[in-house]
């Protein structure tokens, strides 16, 4: 994730600044980037279940696991690569590489890894509810590097 592709997504500004005014609202669902880059949205904003609704069902967490998960992270930072994609029966998948900078009570931790996103073909979609693009899998660890060395990659075998 060096160079031409990167798209870094700095969500506040972290100490005082950032408790006092969360980042604006932003929900888009449209590309690998945009769901990424709102799901980290609404963990600054700490709009729990609006983050969970990312996840498609099939990667899901119980709701109160995931919620858990994020309870004393107000300050998150989300640098993203470019997604590549490719289509199957009906649904495009993506793989979208990323690197996540987390505060947290305990201290500051960066992840990289992968985010694998699955759109089912809006027009295949006849029956209600519509289900947008959404995260299918994500595989981040956790990683010694600060967050601008760090790097997202994604494995580029089988369709996730």
């Amino acid at each position: 994730m060096t160079g031409r592709g990167v798209l870094a997504l700095v969500l506040a500004t972290g100490g005082v600044a950032a408790a006092a005014e969360p980042p604006a609202y932003r929900d888009d669902r449209s590309t690998p980037e945009a769901v990424v880059g709102s799901l980290y949205n609404a963990i600054e904003r700490q709009e729990y279940l609006r983050a969970w609704s990312y996840f498609r069902e099939e990667a899901a967490k119980p709701f109160d696991a995931f919620a858990a998960g994020y309870a004393d992270t107000p300050h998150v930072r989300l640098k993203l690569g470019t997604a590549t994609g490719e289509g199957a029966a009906g649904s495009t998948y993506y793989r979208l590489p990323a690197v996540v900078e987390a505060e947290t009570a305990s201290g500051t931790r960066v992840f990289a890894g992968c985010y694998e996103l699955r759109l089912v073909q809006p027009a295949a979609q006849g029956e209600p509810p519509f289900r947008p693009m959404g995260i299918s899998g994500a595989r981040l660890a956790a990683v010694d590097e600060s967050f601008d060395a760090a790097t997202g990659r994604c494995d580029t075998g089988a369709t996730p």
